[in-house]
């Protein structure tokens, strides 16, 4: 975790994660956008605080859709005040809440409420605290911007980023204005991330990796509904050496521009790990073998060791391989619905991926099922397109699909 700074302006100490510092200089646009957790509207809400405390201000806060102050920004400014141990000095009412030491106030509106009559109200406001802005239409901005306009004014921002095009993302991060500071804040920034939120970050991590990516890292939501795996995570784990486990490799054959594949994984529990891949577009059959034999450069050709399930379209690449160093080399067994099965079945493990095995990563970040062109609905039929490190791993696994009940609880 990061540490913490202090801004040491008069009245009150406004401890700050240090992501946050550049936000505490004067600008007109203030940004701050990333994964849950990160602090960000904290970050604003203590701001909003502290400068209604230390000199007169009319502020605002704001989201797009607001139906009642539940769903507004209150309840957190409220529990600032009271962590600023500045309660004395502020009135929490039913709409609004006001210093009257000083006559500011902090009032709460959703956006799509206002008119371009109505957003008239909040002329002569020097701060809107815009939060969720992920959600701001291209029409709010446009309402907003013109109309908090007093000397001073800011407009501050904070998101979790869905999509580049949204019109938050355009404006703050396309190309931004030259009086903006608009900065980036992730949990790994947070001194203060409680244990829960840290343990669900830790629990999306281990389990789906598009889920921690997006949710806890800020980036655009790329997941799609018709994504396969999301039970995938990488580490850079060491791979056992005493006892050693026991290995399991499959084999995709390529044909044309597709690669020829060989895959190295074992079990731990409900954990499957992949550490080793052997991958090469146009690699000749009399070239496989050497491939194969570089799968593990500590221990080269320790895969003629092993069994190896191959895939069995080609019976004719499997009898070359037998014949020159890999006599334990098997045909999968292919039938009706045996794809769909053994998908399943990666599925209901964890599995661990080492990052030098860069093309599993790439195919379990992208393999999916088909979706229709009229309806764009997701149909129950996988994509026959960046599946070879994956076909490969159904087959290295096929003989513990195979016999599931022996495998996980022993022969008796």
């Amino acid at each position: 975790m990061t540490d913490a700074v202090v801004d040491d302006r008069p009245k009150l100490r406004n401890e700050v994660a240090r992501v946050f510092s550049p936000l505490l200089a004067p600008a007109r646009y203030k940004g701050a956008y990333g994964g849950r957790a990160s602090g960000k509207s904290h970050f604003f809400a203590q701001q909003m605080v502290v400068r209604c405390y230390e000199r007169q201000t009319r502020a605002v806060g704001i989201r797009e859709i607001q139906k009642s102050l539940d769903q507004s920004s209150k309840l957190l400014i409220a529990d600032k005040i009271r962590q600023l141990n500045v309660g004395l000095e502020f009135e929490v009412r039913d709409s609004y809440i006001r210093c009257p030491r000083n006559d500011s106030i902090i009032t709460f509106q959703g956006m799509q409420n206002h008119t371009a009559e109505s957003i008239k109200s909040l002329e002569g406001y020097t701060i809107a605290w815009f939060d969720e802005a992920h959600r701001a239409s291209e029409f709010s901005l446009g309402l907003l911007r013109p109309t908090i306009r007093s000397p001073g004014s800011e407009l501050w921002f904070s998101w979790n980023p869905r999509s580049p095009s949204d019109p938050i993302d355009r404006f703050l991060r396309g190309s931004p204005p030259s009086d903006a500071i608009v900065i980036e804040a992730n949990y790994t920034d947070n001194p203060w991330i409680p244990d829960e939120a840290y343990d669900e970050m830790l629990y999306d991590r281990r389990r789906d990796m598009e889920r921690f990516y997006h949710v806890w890292c800020g980036k655009y939501q790329s997941r799609s509904e018709s994504l396969v795996f999301r039970n995938w995570t990488v580490d850079e784990f060491e791979t056992p050496s005493d006892p050693s486990p026991t290995f399991y490799h499959g084999c995709d054959w390529g044909f044309a521009k597709d690669p020829t594949v060989l895959v190295r994984c074992f079990v731990e529990g409900r954990k499957l790990y992949v550490d080793q891949e052997a991958w090469k577009i146009g690699c000749e059959i009399d070239r496989t073998p050497d491939l194969f034999d570089w799968l593990d450069f500590e221990n080269p050709l320790s895969a003629r060791k092993w069994n190896i399930v191959a895939d069995s379209s080609n019976p004719q690449a499997i009898s070359y391989m037998r014949r020159n160093g890999y006599p334990k080399m098997t045909a999968a067994v292919k039938g009706k619905n045996s794809v769909e099965e053994g998908i399943e079945f990666l599925k209901s493990y964890d599995i661990v991926v080492h990052p030098r095995c860069t093309h599993v990563i790439d195919e379990l970040s992208s393999y999916s099922y088909e979706i229709d062109k009229l309806t764009e609905q997701v149909l129950p039929k996988l994509e026959d397109k960046k599946n070879h490190t994956i076909d490969a791993l159904r087959y290295a696994v096929e003989g513990i699909r195979r016999k599931p009940m022996r495998a996980m609880w022993g022969s008796y």
